[in-house]
């Protein structure tokens, strides 16, 4: 990036040092810190989308749909997070490419599974291998996205279902004796209270969530993970004009303060939220408020 940075040889201290945070690795390593927030930013409204559908599946008075809810829900709580995150992105990648298949190429007609390899034709595979690179790691990111939305939709969906039986049944039965039905009840009266209640187990999911951004790596995103362990391994002058030690603890290091000052801005905006949400709620949180300004 500096122009006295073409001669590494003959750099040492802070100018070898400059020059050797600005290659161009570096800048990926930088990068990918801004991965992992856009799949933060992406991946908590999804997987709350989820998690809300699910909850409300599980309460409905349709039995097939309760089951898929309470399945859901059971399903994904039950398996090691591990499991599923390298389950569905398998999963969801040859679902994607059968169904381009089954479109593309209809006289098809040699079996897709065959032994161990899932075989579709050319223009079916998704993405297709002329594609450009940024569109291989756009559509691995998706499926990582997809992945995180589905596993942590489930744990929301557990904390909403009972959010929502939580609410105090007398409330919906008022707001049905003056003459709402029970679409209008539920989304007047039912969840503008269940966040109250959800909150602190939302939150403690975000907290999960941040720490299970490191899994990018076991799905093939080049995250901060992959690139501190890169960065941070022993380089020789035969690979790399910066040659250096074994440097991983001060990588790694780098990733701890990341994930600590990250965790504890949320701390001090969900507990804002909380502050806000509970204001004249008959909670314990309200309860403190009414104390406090008494």
């Amino acid at each position: 990036m500096f122009s006295y940075c073409s001669d590494p040889d003959a750099l040492s201290g802070l100018s070898w040092l400059s020059c050797y945070l600005t290659t161009g690795k570096h800048m990926a390593f930088y990068r990918a810190f801004g991965t992992v927030l856009l799949l933060l930013a992406i991946t908590a409204p999804t997987a709350l989308a989820f998690g809300f559908f699910g909850a409300r599946a599980a309460r409905s008075r349709f039995a097939p749909l309760r089951w898929v809810g309470k399945i859901y829900i059971s399903i994904v709580r039950g398996v090691p997070d591990i499991a599923f995150f390298l389950f569905f992105v398998i999963a969801l990648d040859q679902a994607f490419e059968w169904l381009r298949h089954q479109v593309k190429c209809p006289d098809w007609n040699e079996p897709i599974r065959q032994g161990n390899d899932f075989v579709v034709c050319q223009i079916a595979k998704l993405p297709l291998g002329t594609a450009p690179q940024w569109v291989h790691e756009t559509y691995g990111f998706f499926l990582a996205v997809l992945t995180f939305a589905i596993v942590f939709g489930a744990f929301a969906a557990n904390i909403l279902f009972g959010a929502m039986n939580t609410v105090p049944r007398a409330q919906i039965e008022t707001a049905e004796a003056y003459g709402m039905n029970r679409k209008q009840a539920f989304w007047r009266v039912l969840v503008p209270q269940m966040w109250v209640y959800a909150l602190p187990g939302l939150s403690n999911l975000w907290m999960v969530l941040i720490k299970a951004t490191p899994l990018l790596f076991l799905l093939g995103v080049e995250d901060i993970v992959y690139w501190a362990r890169e960065l941070g391994g022993s380089k020789t002058a035969r690979f790399t004009d910066y040659p250096h030690g074994d440097w991983r603890m001060w990588y790694f290091l780098a990733l701890l303060v990341f994930y600590l000052g990250f965790t504890k801005i949320s701390e001090m905006v969900l507990d804002r939220l909380m502050t806000r949400l509970t204001r004249g709620q008959a909670t314990m949180g309200g309860e403190a408020q009414r104390k406090a300004a008494a």
